[in-house]
């Protein structure tokens, strides 16, 4: 700082002096400051330096002409640098809301994981009511960081569970013959009884085809209430419209989640494991055969966990009919599966 108010010092002989005194000065001056340059090309320069010439360069329109030690470019990026820290500073905060207390935190936190359906709004009015003088908005901003409703899987399987008796499920798989050809089994199944209302088969799917099908496996009003199905293309606004006006609520499943739908996929997987891996079908009435003949085993032989070992059709108990009596084996779609029962000895 002292060496900077001896510059201004020496400089106001500037006006008092010659100016071939002064440009004779100004020569000696610039061959020392190359020689220095020479012996170190970056010397250091400290704050009050900068500070020096970003305000020379505010005053002096030719301040870049007699620059030597830096180069133009540095000096703008100082005064950019100034400028950045300037309105920083203008910029600090100055206060503002006070925080949420842990008190009222910890009460957000409890009325959202006790009711997993309220939102902002509603735990807002509860807030009011108990007395605590908070906004809307910090108890919104608040619950982004409180995992409130839920895991999403929980609240569909609770719907599954306690609508069963009223859902209808209905999906595509595809089975390929002999000679290549790719075939589409549609189907319909029930979520209460494990029933399979309805099924065809087709080697060209469309929205009008699959309109027909419900149509037949819905031909009058019934028991069922929703209609689950996932975001096949065939399955278009066409088949809501149906769905609707036969009194169904359409449920599409999410994006890439097979398991919401997991009724209608596991009977697909039984079907594949029960039959289709073990035969490959010559053509579409073969298939349609195949799984008829599924269907019916699936109905009155296949028992199932979800309806407490018993088959959709409730198939009975068969006691033992004598002490004689022995386990007989009678098989099923040609021997890949069996049903047993009792027989009276010979």
């Amino acid at each position: 700082m002292l060496q900077i108010i001896l510059s201004f010092l020496v400089a106001i002989r500037v006006f008092v002096r010659r100016r071939s005194d002064t440009a004779l000065e100004i020569l000696a001056l610039r061959q020392q400051v190359a020689v220095l340059k020479r012996k170190r090309p970056r010397p250091r320069l400290n704050s009050w330096d900068r500070l020096f010439w970003t305000a020379l360069r505010q005053r002096w329109s030719s301040w870049a002409d007699v620059l030597v030690l830096v180069k133009p470019e540095t000096v703008v990026g100082w005064h950019r640098s100034g400028f950045r820290l300037y309105w920083r500073w203008r910029s600090r905060p100055l206060g503002g809301r006070q925080k949420i207390t842990e008190e009222i935190r910890a009460l957000i936190r409890r009325l959202a994981q006790e009711n997993q359906n309220w939102g902002a709004p509603r735990i807002h009015g509860e807030l009011q009511k108990l007395g605590f003088v908070v906004s809307e908005r910090s108890v919104a901003r608040y619950l982004r960081r409180v995992q409130r409703r839920g895991h999403p899987g929980k609240n569909w399987l609770t719907f599954l569970h306690n609508h069963r008796e009223v859902i209808a499920a209905f999906d595509f798989f595809t089975a390929p013959t002999v000679t290549f050809q790719l075939l589409y089994c549609f189907f319909v199944i029930e979520h209460g009884g494990r029933r399979i209302l309805y099924f065809n088969v087709t080697d060209h799917p469309t929205a009008e085809w699959v309109v027909q099908q419900l149509r037949e496996a819905f031909p009058e009003a019934g028991p069922y209430q929703y209609a689950i199905f996932d975001r096949e293309s065939t399955f278009s606004e066409e088949v809501v419209t149906f769905l609707e006006a036969t009194g169904l609520k359409a449920k599409r499943t999410s994006v890439q989640a097979p398991w919401q739908n997991g009724t209608a996929e596991r009977w697909v997987g039984s079907c594949r494991r029960g039959i289709l891996d073990h035969v490959i079908p010559l053509n579409e009435p073969h298939l349609r055969r195949l799984i008829r003949d599924y269907v019916n085993y699936h109905h009155e032989d296949r028992i199932h966990d979800s309806l407490a070992k018993d088959t959709p059709t409730c198939r009975p108990v068969e006691p033992k009919p004598s002490a004689k009596a022995t386990v007989i084996s009678m098989p099923r779609l040609g021997g890949l599966h069996h049903r047993h029962g009792w027989e009276e000895a010979a």
